[in-house]
């Protein structure tokens, strides 16, 4: 059974003998963290850009975008990024109303580039009789039955068109776009893919992102759930790739909440427990997790978090992605704040922490439109744009299955997607990557949500008021994605957050700092404070700080509750220096419309809403950690 790590799992832990095996490079687990540590100190200059981008978006070159409708491809997608107006898949003009600094096109790699290959009538198609059957269903009018045919074959293990002929020719068309909208210092393109491992239709999905151009990335293939399933593998394929081409690469795992408990299991997909060197190339290899996005919110499940009021946020657990129905002993080896805490337990007991991850949002949209507002919302995937009716709520995301539970999700249950900040040095590939191997990036909902986060045991009681908060907190502390030194202090750690509304946005609610630690007994402990908030209100007996209210009618809201900027240094009393620990920052907006609300007010009688359909949310954005551990930091 799938649990979290308790004192029980610490005591199998401590009697576990660690393996003495290296990774597939050659290099120990010392060696690992020792060139991840390499981007965990700070460079000069001060990163003072924040950049907003999205690294997860498929494109017409994706099997379940391309044969859904989809017909944008990769020039499109970065077109539409950069701030250009494109005509989407079903005939309405899109634009961003700010555009992104930068973006990734994370196409499949299983099946890469199947649509255009049958479009195009390649050879390679024309003699492939799975592909020829699908393009006579597309020419007879029937996309859905040759997707399906598709998703058929794919259930058996078997992807059509999947060659190294043609995978290579996608590929380079992929990475030779990305090259072409590279314009360092105004827009930066990252070469880009996912990874789509799924046990049993248990998500394990991964977007792997390289810092090269095409002239580094053209020198592979990419590694695909054809080639394994197993992520350890992909790891290991990536060491390669480093140690060989000489570039540099990371993965960034999504969508736990359909793993059925797998993302964050307390075993290797062999089954075994894990060993030092395991975690050491997980914490390597994905020092990020994408924890918002469409497909449902990854923070915290409120089974998990009783004590907080807004851990349920778009939640989406059900299942799976069709197969197998959640049980609750699933779901710690689901959302972010569960993996960190576990962490902590892993880190004491094998000397790394393999959870030890900065978090960002992406979209995850197959529409190659990187839409993350909530009035300029164009789906999840093609056959939910704006302008095909009904079905913009009807579609199904996953899937019924006849004879199964029913746990399939409709479209309307999709969130407006998700971003990335970054707080780079420059808008390059290189900044950006070194910012993510950093973890000084954050996730929003969509909102653009400044925050800047630093702890230190020196800050000045006051760092939050002065102009120059960003040179004290570099100066006298660590940023987001840091780790808070070792050694004797007079005084507990102290943590300055400034957070500023979206300019185009809402208001700001309040500011929390959410704490997990493992205490003496061997027992891993959370707490959600308030820690600064708009208005005059007051904690309740329970020392919970009161809902703002809503200023929300229909499609409308205003400004006039909330606060433009939230600012505060906290100083975290109950800090214990013999226990680890972590804090990150969850930013919440003041009340307002949802992507439903907004269609239902511009389409009216058109359409009709499910009565459950959510019309109102609270929008935020959430930091990468910051760690204490009690020794030597990894």
């Amino acid at each position: 059974m799938r649990h979290l790590v308790t004192s029980t799992l610490l005591a199998a832990l401590t009697s576990m003998q660690s393996s003495a095996q290296g990774d597939a490079s050659g290099a120990s687990a010392d060696d690992l963290l020792a060139r991840a540590a390499d981007y965990s100190v700070r460079s000069e200059p001060i990163p003072r850009k924040l950049l907003w981008g999205d690294t997860h978006l498929h494109t017409k070159f994706s099997f379940d975008a391309g044969m859904i409708g989809n017909r944008l491809g990769p020039d499109e997608a970065y077109q539409f990024a950069r701030g250009d107006t494109v005509t989407a898949s079903m005939g309405v003009p899109a634009r961003l109303r700010q555009p992104l600094d930068f973006l990734a096109v994370s196409d499949h790699a299983e099946s890469l580039g199947l649509a255009p290959a049958i479009n195009e009538r390649n050879p390679l198609a024309l003699e492939d009789p799975n592909a020829r059957r699908m393009r006579d269903l597309i020419d007879e009018g029937k996309p859905v039955e040759a997707y399906k045919v598709f998703a058929q074959l794919r259930a058996r293990g078997e992807y059509v068109l999947h060659r190294q002929d043609l995978i290579t020719d996608m590929w380079q068309r992929i990475t030779s776009a990305a090259d072409r909208y590279y314009q360092p210092g105004q827009f930066t393109t990252l070469i880009g893919y996912e990874y789509t491992s799924a046990l049993q239709t248990n998500n394990l999905h991964r977007v792997v992102l390289f810092a090269d151009s095409s002239e580094e990335a053209n020198k592979i293939l990419p590694f695909s759930q054809v080639d394994s399933s197993d992520p350890q593998d992909l790891w290991a394929w990536m060491a390669d790739y480093e140690a060989n081409v000489g570039g540099r690469v990371l993965a960034i795992p999504h969508n736990g909440n359909l793993s059925n408990g797998l993302m964050f299991d307390d075993t290797t997909q062999e089954g075994s427990l894990f060993d030092a060197d395991y975690a050491a190339m997980r914490q390597r290899y994905e020092p990020l997790y994408e924890v918002t996005q469409i497909k449902g919110d990854g923070e915290a499940h409120a089974l998990l978090s009783p004590d907080d009021e807004f851990a349920d946020f778009w939640t989406w657990d059900r299942g799976n992605f069709g197969f197998q129905p959640k049980t609750a002993d699933m779901l710690p080896g689901e959302y972010a704040r569960s993996a960190l805490k576990k962490g902590l337990a892993y880190e004491q007991q094998l000397g790394v922490n393999p959870f030890k991850f900065g978090l960002l949002g992406s979209t995850d949209s197959h529409t190659s439109l990187a839409t993350a507002e909530e009035d300029n919302f164009f789906s999840k995937a093609s056959p939910g744009e704006p302008n095909v009716g009904q079905a913009r709520y009807d579609q199904p995301i996953i899937q019924r299955y006849p004879g199964r539970e029913d746990i399939s999700v409709p479209s309307y249950e999709s969130a407006a997607g998700g971003l990335m900040a970054v707080w780079a040095h420059d808008n390059t590939r290189e900044g950006v990557f070194d910012a993510m191997l950093r973890k000084e990036v954050y996730a929003t909902t969509g909102p653009r949500i400044g925050l800047r986060l630093f702890a230190g045991f020196d800050l000045p009681m006051d760092a939050h008021l002065r102009p120059d908060v960003a040179d004290i907190g570099y100066r006298t502390g660590v940023p987001m994605g840091g780790d808070l030194p070792v050694g004797s202090h007079t005084n507990p750690p102290r943590f300055t957050v400034v957070a500023s509304r979206d300019p185009r946005g809402a208001n700001l609610d309040r500011i929390q700092i959410v704490k997990g630690w493992l205490d003496d007994n061997g027992e891993l402990k959370e707490r959600v404070f308030d820690v600064s908030w708009a208005g005059a209100r007051e904690r309740d007996k329970a020392g919970k700080v009161p809902a703002i209210g809503s200023t929300v009618h229909g499609a409308v809201y205003d400004n006039s509750i909330g606060s433009s900027r939230l600012a505060v240094t906290w100083e975290d009393s109950e800090f214990d220096a013999a226990q680890r620990a972590f804090w990150y920052v969850r930013v919440l907006e003041i009340p307002t419309p949802t992507w439903l609300a907004y269609d239902k007010a511009h389409f009216g009688d058109l359409i009709k809403l499910p009565e459950d359909a959510q019309l109102v949310h609270q929008e935020r954005a959430y930091s990468s950690p910051i760690w204490y551990s009690p020794g030597t930091v990894q």
